[in-house]
């Protein structure tokens, strides 16, 4: 699984990692388990209306 990120106008995939998982109930189907991840790693602006890491925009995810 692969997380979809925008950071400077570019998409770019980012591997999820065991460190990311850590705490997480990974016995969900994939879409649960990327709307968990998104809840545990961005911060939601209400500004914007988007999920962002510290670093770029969220996306969402892509099973590889």
């Amino acid at each position: 699984m692969d997380l979809i990120i925008l950071h400077n106008d570019i998409y770019q995939l980012i591997p999820v990692t065991k460190q990311m998982l850590e705490g997480l109930n990974t016995n969900v189907n994939f879409y649960e388990l990327c709307d968990l991840l998104r809840l545990k790693l961005t911060t939601y602006n209400n500004e914007t209306n988007t999920h962002l890491f510290d670093n770029g925009k969220w996306f969402g995810c892509m099973s590889t």
